[in-house]
């Protein structure tokens, strides 16, 4: 079984420095948590931090287009519509290797309408979440290397035992 106290240490600190922050700062705190779990879920390292942005911030683009679409149009269920036309559109970019995870872009735009249509706080929002997300991984990996170490080290040998006192 793997051992996930290094990551569980990581993201425990750093969850308590960021919601600290964006609470200071006036910044979206659940948004980032959304995109930090989506790291995970897209395999960590490189290629999830990858996948998660540029997957996630899409879903922000496809968001306000649904909304300016239904701003722009008068028919009943227009946002309806659009909503339609982009979650198919979400789903379709995953051929392209970059936006192939498809709970990224569902998580932007649903991030995006959840923030009320907010672009530039959902955007920022999103990118810190993908970078701590990215810092909680390389921190908790260095946490659990050297506690394997340190647990994995030989013990010291012990010194050969003294020769009986001559009589």
């Amino acid at each position: 079984m793997k051992n996930y106290l290094g990551v569980a240490v990581s993201i425990g600190v750093l969850a308590g420095i960021w919601t600290q922050l964006s609470v200071t700062l006036g910044l979206v705190t659940w948004i980032a948590f959304v995109i930090w779990a989506g790291f995970y879920a897209a395999g960590a390292h490189r290629d999830g931090f990858v996948r998660v942005l540029a997957s996630a911030l899409s879903g922000v683009v496809y968001g306000w287009l649904a909304v300016w679409f239904a701003g722009a149009v008068t028919f009943p269920g227009a946002l309806a519509v659009a909503v339609a036309v982009i979650a198919a559109l979400m789903c379709l970019q995953a051929g392209w290797h970059v936006l192939s995870f498809i709970p990224g872009a569902f998580f932007g735009a649903a991030s995006f309408f959840g923030n009320g249509a907010a672009f530039w706080s959902t955007v920022l929002a999103i990118v810190l979440g993908g970078v701590f997300g990215w810092a909680s991984a390389v921190a908790g990996a260095r946490i659990q290397d050297a506690l394997t170490r340190r647990v994995s080290a030989p013990p010291p040998a012990a010194a050969p035992p003294s020769a009986p006192a001559a009589a």
